[in-house]
Formats: C-alpha cells, sequence, structure tokens
C-alpha cells in the first residue's frame, strides 16, 4: 500500500513537473512567434520609414537648394545692380540720344553736357566715351568726336566698332556702315569670336544692312566657315557641340507618377526614367526646330526701330566684367526652373554654359543662337540663320545622339520584391517570371512553416500518455493523468496545426500581393516599352523637318526693298 502510494506521489510530481515544463515551453513558443511576427512587421515598417525619411531628405534638400537659389538670385541681382548698376544708366541714354535727335526735341548742349556727365561717372566703360563721340559727331565737333572714338576703342574695340557700325546704318550711310564692319571684321578671329557677334549676325539674317554691305559679310561669314573646315577634326567638332546643343533639350521629368511600381520595385529606375525623358527629348526636339520655320516673323516698323532694338541688345547683353555674376544668375534661374533638384539644374548649365563662354568659334556661336537664344540673346531670324548653315551637321549630330539614346535604353528591366530578383525585356517571360517568384515565396515561407512544430516536450507527453498506465497499473490516477497528457497534447497539436495553417494562409495572401506587384511590374514594363517607341517615333519627324529645311526659308527680307539669298553650302 505505502508503495502504490509513494508511485502515485511520484507519479503526481513528475506530471505537475511536464505540465509546469510544457506550459514553459508553450509560453516560450507562443512568445517566440510573436517576436517572430513583431521582427518581420519592424522590418517592414524601418523599410517604410527609411524609405520615408529618404524622400524626405530629398525634399527638404530640394526645399533648401531652391530657397538658397532664390536668396543668391537676389544677391546676384544686386551685386550686379551694386558693382554695375551705373551702366544702364548709360544705357539708357543710347537709344534717348537717338530718338531725341530725330525729333529735335533736345539741344545738342543738353546732350553734350548729358554725355559727358556720363563719362565722368563711368570712366571705365567704353559705351560712356561712345556716346561722347555720338553726340560730338551729331553737333559735327569732329575733334571732340575722334578724342571721345579713341577712348571707346581703347576700352573696347569690337563693341565700338559694331556699336558705330548699326549707328553708320541707322543714319542711312552705308559707306561708314561698310567701313565700320571692315574694321570690326579685321580684328575677328572665327576660331575665337566674342560673344556680341550675335548682333552681327541678327542684323544680316534679319536684313538689316543694305546690299552691299550684306554681301560683303556673306562673303566674310564664307571665309570664315571656310577657313573653320580646314582644321583637322572640324566636322567631328561640329557633331560633337551640335549634340551637346540637342543634349539640352532632353527634359527632366520625374515619371514615378505614370510608373509608381516600377520606380519603386525596380533597381535601374533611374535609366528606365533617363531612358523615357531621352526618348521625349525628340518632340521637344522636333517642336523646337518647327517653332523657329512656323509662320512669318513681324518685321520691325522700320530701319530705326530695328536698329535701336539690335543696339539695346549690344549694349546691355554682352559685357565682359558681368559674366561670372550672369553666370551664377543662369544657374540659380536653372535650379529654381527645375523645383529645387540641384543635380538636374547642374547638369541643364552644363550643356548651356558654353553661351556664356567669352569666346567661342563661329560655329559655336551658331549652336548657342539656334539651342540657346535666351541666352544668347539671338533672335529667330539668328536662329533660321544658324540652323540653314548648320542643317548637315545638325542632321550628323541628331543620328548620333538619336543612336546614343537608344543604345543607353535598358535592354533588362530588373524587378526587386523584398528578396526576390528578375528581369524581362517586355514582359514575355511573365509564366516563368511568377514561377520562379511562387518558388521563391514558397522556399522562403517554407522555413518559417518548419518552425511551427511540435516542442520534445509535447511529444514527451504523448509518451507518457502510452507510459503512465502501465507505471500506475492502470490505476484511476494513471489513467487520468495519461488522459490529460493525451489531452494537452492533442490541445498543442491542434494549436500548431492552426498556426501553420495561419502562417500557411499568410503566405498564400503574400504569394498574392506579391504576384498582383509582379503583374503591375510587367503591365507597366510593356507601357514603358510603347511609350519609348512612340516617343522615340518622333526621330523620324525631327530628321524630315531638318531635310525640309530650304534656302528659301530664310529669304531675307530687306529694309532697302531689295532681296538677298544667302549661300546655304557655306
Amino acid at each position: 500500500m505505502s508503495q502504490r502510494v509513494i508511485q502515485s506521489a511520484d507519479i503526481s510530481s513528475i506530471t505537475n513537473s511536464i505540465h509546469a515544463l510544457a506550459k514553459g515551453v508553450d509560453e516560450v513558443t507562443t512568445r517566440v512567434l510573436q517576436v517572430d511576427k513583431e521582427i518581420r512587421n519592424t522590418r517592414s515598417e524601418l523599410a517604410q520609414l527609411g524609405q520615408a525619411f529618404l524622400d524626405f531628405m530629398a525634399t527638404d534638400q530640394r526645399a533648401r537648394a531652391l530657397a538658397l537659389a532664390e536668396t543668391r538670385l537676389v544677391k546676384t541681382r544686386q551685386e550686379l545692380d551694386l558693382h554695375y548698376g551705373y551702366y544702364a544708366e548709360v544705357r539708357r541714354h543710347v537709344t534717348g540720344i537717338l530718338q531725341a535727335t530725330d525729333a529735335r526735341i533736345v539741344r545738342q548742349e543738353s546732350m553734350k553736357s548729358a554725355t559727358e556727365n556720363l563719362m565722368l561717372s563711368a570712366p571705365r566703360y567704353w559705351l560712356a566715351p561712345a556716346l561722347v563721340a555720338l553726340a560730338a559727331w551729331l553737333s559735327d565737333n569732329r575733334p571732340l568726336a575722334e578724342k571721345a572714338l579713341a577712348g571707346a576703342i581703347h576700352r573696347d574695340d569690337e563693341k565700338t566698332s559694331l556699336f558705330f557700325a548699326l549707328i553708320a546704318r541707322r543714319a542711312g550711310r552705308d559707306e561708314a556702315c561698310h567701313v565700320w564692319l571692315d574694321r570690326y571684321f579685321g580684328i575677328q578671329n572665327p576660331f575665337s569670336l566674342d560673344r556680341q557677334s550675335v548682333i552681327l549676325i541678327d542684323a544680316l539674317s534679319s536684313g538689316l544692312f543694305g546690299s552691299s554691305v550684306r554681301i560683303a559679310c556673306s562673303r566674310r561669314i564664307e571665309s570664315w566657315v571656310e577657313e573653320l573646315r580646314q582644321r583637322p577634326g572640324f566636322l567631328e567638332e561640329q557633331r560633337t557641340q551640335w549634340s551637346e546643343g540637342l543634349r539640352s533639350k532632353i527634359p527632366t521629368t520625374d515619371h514615378r507618377g505614370r510608373y509608381p511600381h516600377l520606380a519603386k520595385f525596380s533597381p535601374n529606375w533611374a535609366k528606365l526614367n533617363a531612358s523615357l525623358n531621352g526618348a521625349a527629348s525628340q518632340l521637344v526636339i522636333r517642336d523646337h526646330f518647327q517653332a523657329i520655320f512656323a509662320g512669318e516673323i513681324p518685321p520691325s516698323p522700320d530701319l530705326m526701330s530695328a536698329v535701336d532694338n539690335l543696339l539695346h541688345k549690344l549694349v546691355t547683353k554682352f559685357d565682359d566684367e558681368e559674366l561670372p555674376l550672369r553666370r551664377d544668375e543662369r544657374l540659380c534661374q536653372l535650379i529654381i526652373e527645375e523645383n529645387g533638384n540641384e543635380t538636374s539644374a547642374r547638369k541643364r548649365y552644363t550643356l548651356e554654359q558654353k553661351t556664356l563662354d567669352e569666346q567661342v568659334s563661329f560655329t559655336q556661336l551658331l549652336t548657342n543662337a539656334a539651342m540657346h537664344p535666351e541666352t544668347s540673346a539671338a533672335s529667330r531670324h539668328t536662329q533660321r540663320f544658324a540652323i540653314a548653315l548648320s542643317r548637315e551637321w545638325i542632321e550628323d549630330a541628331h543620328q548620333d545622339i538619336t543612336a546614343n539614346l537608344r543604345a543607353e535604353m535598358p535592354r533588362e528591366i530588373k524587378f526587386a520584391i523584398n528578396d526576390w530578383r528578375g528581369q524581362t525585356q517586355n514582359g514575355e517571360n511573365e509564366k516563368d517570371l511568377s514561377t520562379s517568384l511562387a518558388q521563391h515565396i514558397d522556399n522562403t515561407w517554407e522555413k518559417a512553416i518548419a518552425q511551427i512544430r511540435l516542442h520534445w516536450s509535447q511529444w514527451a507527453m504523448l509518451v507518457l500518455c502510452v507510459l503512465l498506465p502501465y507505471w500506475g497499473e492502470f490505476n484511476k490516477l494513471s489513467m487520468g493523468a495519461s488522459a490529460a497528457c493525451l489531452f494537452y497534447f492533442l490541445f498543442r497539436y491542434s494549436k500548431v496545426a492552426n498556426a501553420r495553417k495561419m502562417k500557411i494562409t499568410e503566405r498564400e495572401n503574400h504569394k498574392k500581393d506579391c504576384e498582383d506587384v509582379l503583374k503591375a511590374l510587367l503591365a507597366e514594363t510593356v507601357e514603358w516599352r510603347r511609350d519609348c517607341a512612340r516617343r522615340d517615333a518622333v526621330a523620324d519627324e525631327v530628321a524630315q523637318t531638318l531635310r525640309a529645311i530650304t534656302p528659301e526659308q530664310y529669304l531675307l527680307s530687306t529694309h532697302d526693298t531689295a532681296r538677298v539669298l544667302l549661300n546655304h553650302n557655306v
């Protein structure tokens, strides 16, 4: 009897210990599963938080760059006004003197006094003595005019010569205009022209000069181009120049709004976006050239108005002293245009910075005028002239840039969904990608599902369920303990089965979500290819537009009722 009591006590103690151990293991298992779930949730939240932080940093950086650019732009313009503001007063007197002379409402003594005061306030500025010379010339004071001319020529021979060539043309003195232009051409180097030479091209292309002067200018330009042609590597240089000019028209649009899944799940999204912009540039280039040649250009009402416009450009746009500040001003403007995207702004600035170089070759001058009229101060007349003279070079450059943009277009579009990687060309391998993704998910989740299993202690309960009746000689206590062990085992088995079932359901939901993402990626891939092809097809229209440019499109009407056709094979 005592042996049976001892056995019962021992079995009861063992059973309680096993229950306590099983309960502890159960709690640990539950906590492990909970921690595993929390880790996955934390990783997902961290990934979202990381992306949100990166987006915030990018947005903040753009906002700060935008604010800084706006501040720098104001500061730069203040510096221009501070250091060169007195130039503006001198410049305003140019057309004022000429129009006052036309109307004969200002006394010559007043003009003489005003120009002499300007000379006192801006002694280093070439325009100040030029205005003194102009006022002396209008009052027939030859000695003063010659002295003032010498001072202006000493300060800037090129601008002074071009300035008085335009003044002479305004006065209808073609012989004097010819003399001044001869002087201007005599000091020019076609390999290194000053930026204001675009004013000469503007006057020539708009038909401002008389017939004899225009023919002389055309011959000079022909000789410039011929001289440039003799230089080794000339054609390659033209292709490069025009390629850079055409590349400056590539937009910097972010297309993630149209392709959100590619932007999020494609590692080479940056290249995809760049390629789409590259293809879109064909439309921009086509519209640029078509706009230049579309319709008639409204002529100036008279010769004096046309000359006054050119004089205003000459005296306001081309002072080399202001160039460093003008460069800063342009960079700030581009950053503002790009809404704070400093990388895109600097890329655009690099492509158009030659328009703000002090010295450029004649062909680079044509490129600047055709592609960047705002910065180079070129009119549509000049743009047409530049494109017509450079048509063959533009066609070659367009072929080069089109081939390069097509070569830069990614052949394979890569996907990255969580830790799965795949790629496609046109979405044609959807079945293979779907199978690969499903297998990857199954393999990944199989490890997690395999970890949801009965612990050894729980299997021990099943063993005890079998052994306890024998140990207790099938008494009520041993049978009850055996039943308790069996119940606990079945309970734990049911929980594990349910946990595995939930995990499998979670896996299937995850698989469906990933498959939906893959389908969206493939759909966007197909649309991206179509979009690129549609935009790239405009390249043929660009080529047709260039080939359609004929000499008649830049037949120059003049203010002396003559007409001239410049040689388009210059």
